[in-house]
């Protein structure tokens, strides 16, 4: 798939990628601000301050003025928080480019963070808090990136906490967005059926007299451990959500094609090897996953379940169990190959709408300063050999790598830490 990229003097980067025989067009803006840009003190802001971006900009001063002029136009709209990234997109019918373009544009340009919204937003973020934190299955991720990066940024929950987003002023907003929503931190990109030139003259309109600053940068993460460790969060649950986690590698690592292939093996698909083990042969769950999680300066290779209460710990064997064997035999030439499909095949099937191409090249941009496309990353996983996977394996799958997270009814963290060993 072509793509074209444009560097805009204020150090804007705008992606153009052209899909003509695709109905819709979906403009997507990312800015490096996300929890690893925060303090301690305005931790849970990113995530804050892209909820209040939709809460009146001084063309459209309210929230129902944006929301009801993207429903007039079919639009699907939302944005998005991460550790290291904001994002917000529209979607909508290719012939309605152009106001969704102005739309979210000035949503991110422009919004004017309203105080008696940002009072009711609390509220509102409150409970978005409250209810992640009864769905354990996702809660358990917070407590692994706890567990892994302790009191750092890195390590952070990514809404905050319900004390600092009562406390928040509209003059953190207002501050945190001019240290960080700056056109040399974003990607502004556009996918559909358009062209470089519309884009680029809609670009120019808006974004062209947009002034540099000087971005604020994130801590970087250190990495420490010397044994294996463990994090319990007791509560009554009908099953535990564990994950088994060990440190890895950054984004920019040339092991990544390799991590994902290993994850494959592990937890990719119903015919992986813990999916096998865990709900076929063993019976005691209904999901396993295994994947790398990777960012600009970490990464931690996971495999997460929700099990039988009575069984996490003959589980939590089984899984060492199964990387273990990563360590002593090369995976057969079928199942690597099987694997590899299995990864390239799913990775295309996600690229078929205007606003996954969008996040898929933006994301590449945001963060790494660079574009493949899917055919180039597939070639990146059919070269993994066997060896590589033994190899990575027998480096990352040790003991004072271990990291083990849970939620369920346990508070004894010792019982664990005995059977946390290859």
């Amino acid at each position: 798939m072509k793509f074209s990229k444009k560097v805009l003097e204020n150090g804007l980067r705008v992606i153009t990628i052209p899909m003509k025989d695709n109905p819709t067009a979906t403009v997507l803006v990312l800015v490096e601000a996300g929890s690893k840009y925060e303090t301690k003190k305005v931790n849970g802001i990113s995530h804050f301050l892209e909820h209040m971006c939709f809460k009146g900009t001084a063309k459209r001063p309210k929230a129902i003025d944006i929301s009801k002029e993207l429903d007039a136009l079919g639009s699907q709209y939302n944005a998005f928080t991460a550790q290291e990234y904001t994002g917000y997109y529209a979607k909508s019918d290719a012939k309605h480019f152009t106001q969704i373009f102005d739309i979210v544009s000035d949503i991110y340009l422009n919004s004017t963070f309203p105080e008696m919204e940002m009072q009711k937003e609390k509220g509102v973020i409150v409970e978005e808090i409250n209810m992640y934190e009864d769905m354990p299955n996702r809660h358990v991720q917070d407590l692994m990136m706890e567990l892994l990066y302790g009191d750092t940024p890195a390590g952070w929950n990514v809404a905050g906490s319900k004390e600092n987003i009562l406390n928040m002023k509209r003059a953190d907003f207002v501050n945190y967005k001019r240290r960080h929503y700056l056109p040399e931190a974003t990607v502004l990109i556009v996918a559909g059926a358009v062209t470089e030139k519309q884009v680029v003259k809609e670009v120019n309109k808006i974004f062209g007299k947009v002034s540099r600053g000087k971005k604020v940068g994130k801590i970087k993460v250190k990495e420490k451990q010397n044994k294996p460790a463990v994090l319990i969060k007791f509560k009554k649950t009908d099953q535990t959500h564990f994950i088994l986690g060990v440190r890895t590698y950054d984004l920019f690592s040339r092991k990544n094609a390799t991590l994902s292939v290993l994850g494959g093996v592990l937890g990719g698909g119903m015919s992986s090897r813990l999916f096998q083990k865990l709900r076929e042969e063993m019976g005691v769950g209904y999901y396993v996953r295994a994947y790398n999680d990777a960012y600009t300066d970490h990464g931690f290779f996971q495999i997460s379940a929700g099990v039988d209460n009575k069984r996490i710990e003959e589980v939590t064997r089984a899984v060492l169990n199964e990387c273990d064997k990563l360590k002593k035999e090369k995976v057969d030439e079928e199942e690597l190959n099987k694997v590899k499909e299995c990864l390239i095949g799913n990775m295309k099937l996600s690229l078929e709408s205007s606003d996954d191409i969008a996040n898929f090249y933006g994301g590449q941009e945001l963060l790494k300063h660079e574009l493949k496309n899917a055919e180039e990353k597939a070639d990146e996983i059919r070269q993994v050999t066997a060896g590589q996977i033994q190899a990575l394996a027998k480096n990352i799958f040790k003991n004072n790598k271990l990291n083990l997270a849970l939620i369920g009814p346990f508070k004894d963290k010792a019982k664990f830490l005995k059977i946390l060993k290859f």
